[in-house]
């Protein structure tokens, strides 16, 4: 019986490497993805690349800030706090994305976790919150915090400038405008 077995089973097996084997000769055929060719050396790119991750650590920690405050926000305040930062995390989000995708369009890879985050951000992480921070705190850290954005993107645009690189360029002089517009709007709060 046993013979029997082994002997139903060969066709199967010869059919399955002989499938192996084929999907082998496809993968050694297919070519290699080319090197990156934009116009901008390597290094270059990966000056860049290092900029727009520590650009990206500091946004998404602001991001991250401006999200807990509008979860957290109390006082006469409430209302039209929780819709600002509402408005912007949610903007900030969707730049978030922008960022990541210049990176690898660089050819590197971007960062997306906490430890990587914490290791390049600009930003102090506040702890989280036992007791609610007065809405005035959470205001002026948020004017910091964008601050510290927008000096990131000086950094990063100055950078890609030296490279020529105009979609960087491009991509933090919208940011940095953004981020002015958000520490200006939330500065008129506190004067």
């Amino acid at each position: 019986m046993a013979k029997t077995k082994s002997i139903t089973k060969a066709p199967a097996l010869a059919k399955a490497n002989a499938a192996k084997t084929g999907k082998q000769k496809l993968a050694a055929a297919a070519p290699s993805a080319p090197g990156i060719d934009i116009g901008i050396k390597e290094g270059e790119r990966k000056k860049i690349a290092d900029g727009l991750s520590r650009y990206q650590a500091d946004a998404f920690t602001l991001y991250l800030k401006t999200h807990n405050f509008h979860w957290n926000v109390t006082g006469s305040m409430f209302n039209s706090l929780h819709a600002m930062f509402e408005t912007q995390y949610t903007e900030q989000w969707a730049a978030l994305d922008e960022v990541a995708e210049r990176i690898r369009a660089l050819g590197f890879n971007a960062p997306g976790s906490y430890r990587e985050f914490a290791a390049l951000t600009s930003i102090p992480e506040e702890p989280g919150l036992t007791n609610s921070a007065d809405w005035r705190e959470m205001v002026r850290q948020l004017v910091v915090a964008n601050e510290a954005v927008c000096r990131t993107a000086r950094q990063v645009l100055d950078v890609a400038d030296d490279a020529d690189d105009a979609p960087t360029e491009d991509l933090m002089t919208q940011r940095l405008q953004t981020h002015e517009k958000y520490a200006w709007m939330l500065r008129s709060l506190l004067q």
